[in-house]
């Protein structure tokens, strides 16, 4: 059975839901959001499965669905919980499952774990979403030494849309490992999902 695929960013806002989107159709996988932050009516699961087309995939539902949009520790303490790690399950599945964190890889799920920490405890392969802009040279060597620092295995590198190759030189001259890259999608479809296609 393939290891989880967890899908995280060099931060916010980078694509990391479009990528989970795209590696879902294209791999047939199941898909798994462990904590949603606000936007509940329109969570990242509910997105990702509208663009969707295969009839394989199954959406677990998320471990916790937290009415405020902030970092996950400070939207489940408006909340009034605190967000227990051992809650943190990998979903039953036979499937290869993508899991599609939040933020970045230091975001805190409480004031002790890192969503790090929650890769580590999955046991997952990481795809990490990079998105091109001054600093995201630094804010990805940054992901990667931390990845490197806890043994956690890279999977792959996604450069989503438009390219720099000034950038994706030095970044991949450092993480020694293979990238892909995504064009700039701009009407967002189960039509364009389907049409690119990530096999790893």
């Amino acid at each position: 059975m393939s290891k989880p695929l967890f899908i995280t960013g060099i931060g916010t806002d980078i694509g990391k839901t479009v990528v989970a989107a795209i590696l879902v159709e294209s791999l047939k996988a199941d898909y798994w959001k462990p904590i949603q932050s606000g936007d509940l009516d329109n969570s990242d699961t509910i997105k990702v499965k509208n663009l969707v087309s295969n009839s394989r995939s199954v959406f677990h539902p998320e471990a916790y669905r937290l009415t405020q949009p902030f970092s996950p520790h400070k939207s489940a303490d408006l909340d009034g919980i605190v967000i227990d790690p051992l809650q943190l399950i990998l979903p039953k599945t036979d499937n290869q499952l993508i899991i599609e964190g939040a933020g970045g890889l230091m975001v805190p799920l409480n004031n002790s774990f890192l969503m790090i920490d929650l890769i580590q405890q999955l046991h997952a392969e990481v795809v990490l979403v990079v998105k091109h802009y001054l600093g995201s040279i630094n804010h990805t060597l940054l992901s990667l030494d931390a990845l490197r620092s806890r043994q956690i295995p890279l999977k792959t590198i996604v450069f989503n849309g438009d390219s720099d190759q000034y950038s994706e030189d030095v970044i991949l001259a450092y993480a020694k490992c293979k990238a892909i890259a995504i064009p700039m999608i701009n009407d967002i479809s189960k039509t364009t999902i389907a049409n690119q296609h990530i096999y790893l």
